[in-house]
């Protein structure tokens, strides 16, 4: 158990740098909210007897692959794919298996990106390769994920029909819902650097595929201090 939980604060070490550099470079935080767990012995041993593999360390290891878990929460759709994209980058990590419940929603209208990683610790005499399951997904999908979680728990996983007919229409609601919120902030991006391209005036300065913009003032200081 204690190499799991090295191995989440290996991962959210790793997210955090990338959530601070993002904001840094680009002004925008992709991230709304990070949470990780690790599965307790009991829930363990449960996902063992449902799955039938045999009950010994080396097979729990390899045939349980969410005993720690990340679950984390954006903004926006692209936001998922760009933090799963920058996650599958790092050299250390490696995806075991990628499951996009988000392109292919599960019946209940479950809509989540589901990853497999394995992520090295690094104990005082070994290395030891831990997987971890990441989830991400939008506010609207994490919302309502939390409150079906909740209903089947209160009705014990027996949840009458027309409840389970209406949770399926609700997460196609906030299926078009964050396509709306996804339309739209595209569409501001696209109107502030509209803006900022008719409003300042000077000249245009590339570094690292960044632009920045020196104003003309800056630039006939400079010529009069050459001059002196």
């Amino acid at each position: 158990m204690m190499t799991y939980k090295f191995a989440l604060d290996e991962l959210n070490t790793k997210i955090d740098i990338l959530k601070q550099e993002f904001h840094y470079v680009h002004d925008y935080n992709p991230i709304e909210h990070v949470s990780s767990r690790i599965k307790t012995p009991e829930s363990i041993l449960k996902k063992v007897q449902k799955k039938g593999c045999e009950l010994n360390l080396k097979s729990i290891k390899e045939n349980i692959q969410d005993i720690a878990g990340v679950r984390i929460t954006c903004s926006f759709i692209s936001d998922i794919y760009e933090l799963s994209n920058m996650l599958s980058k790092q050299q250390d990590i490696k995806v075991l298996e990628a499951k996009d419940y988000i392109s292919n929603p599960k019946p209940n209208g479950y809509r989540s990106l589901h990853l497999i990683l394995e992520v090295p610790v690094f104990m005082s005499d070994r290395e030891e390769h831990v997987c971890v399951e990441v989830q991400i997904r939008t506010i609207a999908m994490d919302f309502w994920a939390s409150l079906e979680h909740k209903i089947y728990y209160k009705y014990n996983s027996t949840v009458p029909k027309r409840l389970v007919t209406e949770l399926t229409e609700a997460a196609e609601s906030a299926a078009q819902l964050d396509k709306k919120m996804e339309r739209i902030h595209k569409e501001m991006n696209e109107l502030k650097e509209a803006v900022e391209e008719t409003e300042i005036e000077g000249h245009e300065l590339r570094l690292n595929n960044e632009r920045f913009y020196l104003p003309e003032e800056f630039l006939t200081l400079r010529d009069k201090l050459s001059e002196k």
